[in-house]
């Protein structure tokens, strides 16, 4: 990790820091970041483009889902994953350490939008909904 430290891909905001181990341009199709999170932050977040893995070294917080409203206790050893784009809020007790995998890989520079989202990897753009179809019985 001595090659990440002080560069640009250890990027820091005041609720956390992430050290971006591997990115896109590894081209492993997935990125590996060391995040921390500092004690006391609360913040919500929703990957609409990636699904993210998350396995917790250190540290006390919790989870909570927006869709259902349920709240998950963190510690160390803790897994969660976020598969369907789920919006989430972690609020970290104490500072936390994260070990996060994405899919598909970010590429290092990106910066959460509004919604909490990182933007879609180049060439990839959100799948349009298709419109409901009615039946008559």
């Amino acid at each position: 990790m001595d090659g990440v430290t002080g560069t640009d891909q250890d990027v820091r905001s005041d609720q956390w820091r992430s050290r971006r181990l591997l990115l896109a341009g590894d081209g492993l199709g997935y990125s590996l970041h060391d995040t921390i999170a500092y004690a006391g932050v609360q913040y919500t977040l929703e990957y609409l483009h990636h699904a993210e893995s998350v396995y917790c070294i250190s540290g006390e917080g919790e989870i909570e889902d927006h869709a259902t409203g349920e709240v998950h206790p963190l510690g160390e050893g803790s897994l969660y994953v976020l598969d369907k784009h789920d919006r989430h809020t972690l609020r970290a007790f104490t500072e936390m350490r994260f070990l996060c995998v994405f899919t598909p890989a970010v590429t290092g520079a990106e910066v959460h939008d509004e919604d909490g989202a990182y933007p879609p990897p180049e060439g990839l753009q959100k799948a349009a909904v298709p419109p409901m179809e009615s039946t008559s019985p």
